[in-house]
Parts: C-alpha cells; structure tokens; sequence
C-alpha cells in the first residue's frame, strides 16, 4: 500500500512499490488565488487526468519531448516517473539528473488573467507583451507572439521571476533553460492545433519540468485542463465576447463578491487571510458541466 507524498491544492501524490515511480491522483476539489475552496465539483479529478493524459499522449507522438507519464491506472488517476525535489533555491547542481525543475513556464497568447490586470494597473507596459510603445491594448487582444513568463513552485504564492533569478533558483544552464521555453511554445502549437478544431481558444496555460537523464527535460505533472489553463469559445470571441470556459469564471465569481480585494489587502498588510467562502449550488453544478463538457470538447472523447 502506497504512502500520501504530497499533498497539493487539488491532487495528492502517492508512492507505489517500485521507488521510482509514483501515482497522481486528482481531486475533486478546486482552488483560485491559493486557497482551496470548501465545496467539491463532481468529477472534476477525473476531467483533469483525462485531459492531461490525451495531451500528454499527443506530445508523445510528436516526439516534442520526454514525458513523466508511464499509465494512467484510473479515471482520476496516473502513474508518473518520480523525480527528486530539492526544495531549496540554488541547490541543485549543475549535474544532477532526474531532479525536478522548482520553475513553472506560464505561456500567454492573448491578453487575459493577471497578465491583463498588471497592464490595467500601469505595471506592464504594451511593448512588454509585443506591442509597439504607447499602444492601448483592450482586454483579451491577441498577442503578437507567445508571451512567456516564470514563476516560482516552493514559496508560498507564486511570484514572477526575471531570467537572472530562474536561472539562480533552478541552477538550470542558459542552453537548458531556453530549451525548455521552446518546449513550451512547440507544446502549445499542438493545443491551439487540436482546440482550434472544437471551436476553442487556448488563452493561456503554465507548464512544469523535470530533467532526466542526461539533463533532457521532462515535461510533467498536468497541463491543458481548466485548472492550468484559460479557454474561450472562438465564435463568441469573433463577435468581440468573451466567453469563459475554464476555472476563471469560479475566479470571477470571488472577483466580483469582493472576497479577492479582501484576500490581498490582507496579504499586502500581512494580516490574517479571511477564509475563502463556500461556492454556491448553482456555481458548482455549472462548473461540474463545464469540466466534463469541456473534457468532450478538448479530446474529442466522450465523458
């Protein structure tokens, strides 16, 4: 019997009988802005294993990149190549192999999510997402090319990272670290290829590595479901509407009861977090549809 590892925001992470291999298993839980909310989405675990698994398989036969998955042994779950963690920034030589990568590659192809909302407050300007200067740029305006950024995996929220600090937290060489942001835009041409076809469009979405032998990535965990990434529906979106089909509606929804200025005004004094309050009936009824519609919808498979 295996032992619990890890125990994330929305799935656990299992041992096994052989010391190299460990099994995910997804929730049904959900979380937005780290905090895991009290309500539970019927077969939401199941809907990102699934997905994961279909786009993982996809990058397996583009030959894109090695990948951690061996089998998916359940509906909600699956069974992954282990690799060391070293939780402290730096520590990881520069020889090591089979050690996971403590940077996550978020890639965005349209304006959206907090990429928007640092442009709205001044922060970011237009020609840090392509644009020529002085540009005014509305919500949801396709970017010129595919806007990577890095954030950190072991601090308590995620911060964004400069190149010169990803590379001093990972350790990772300037080859190796340019590699695995190529990986990331290969693997997201194979999302927009597949979701373009259903009547999808792939806002944005964040990746996490390990290096394996030799140092090669790996790419690993879950990616391309609708906790890792933003979806709209493209015909809407012609018409100049935006139609949310991911986990940022359930962020809407504590956007607009006020719960998300409570929440960093609370971080930003460094006093205690108000809890995150429970989603309401109807919001978790649409939400189970939409996981398992948009399970259908991303794979082509029935749910």
């Amino acid at each position: 019997m295996g032992e619990m590892i890890y125990h994330g925001k929305v799935k656990q992470v299992w041992s096994t009988d052989d010391p190299d291999i460990i099994e995910f298993r997804y929730t049904d839980q959900i979380s937005v802005f780290d905090q895991i909310i009290p309500s539970l989405i019927p077969r939401k675990g199941e809907s990102l294993n699934r997905t994961s698994c279909h786009w993982f398989k996809l990058v397996n036969e583009a030959g894109i990149c090695d990948t951690h998955i061996i089998e998916m042994n359940a509906p909600d779950r699956v069974l992954a190549r282990r690799f060391d963690v070293v939780r402290e920034p730096g520590a990881i030589s520069r020889d090591q192999e089979n050690v996971f990568v403590p940077l996550e590659v978020i890639c965005r192809h349209y304006l959206a999510g907090s990429g928007w909302r640092r442009y709205a407050r001044g922060d970011a300007p237009a020609e840090e997402f392509g644009f020529a200067p002085g540009t005014v740029l509305e919500q949801g305006v396709k970017l010129p090319k595919p806007y990577l950024e890095v954030s950190t995996k072991f601090e308590k929220f995620d911060r964004l990272l400069d190149r010169k600090e990803a590379l001093e937290i990972s350790n990772l060489s300037e080859d190796e670290f340019d590699s695995i942001l190529d990986i990331v835009v290969k693997v997201d041409e194979i999302i927009e290829r597949e979701a373009s076809k259903r009547g999808l469009i792939h806002v944005d979405g964040k990746k996490e590595f390990a290096l394996g032998e030799g140092r090669k990535p790996v790419l690993v965990d879950s990616f391309g479901t609708l906790d890792e990434d933003r979806w709209w529906d493209s015909e809407a979106y012609s018409q100049g509407k935006i139609v949310q089909l991911s986990k940022e509606s359930v962020r809407v929804h504590y956007l607009d009861t006020g719960h998300h200025d409570e929440l960093y005004a609370a971080r930003n004094s460094g006093s205690e977090e108000p809890p995150i309050p429970a989603l309401p009936q109807e919001i978790i009824d649409q939400t189970a549809n939409l996981y398992a519609e948009m399970f259908e919808r991303l794979t082509g498979n029935e749910f």
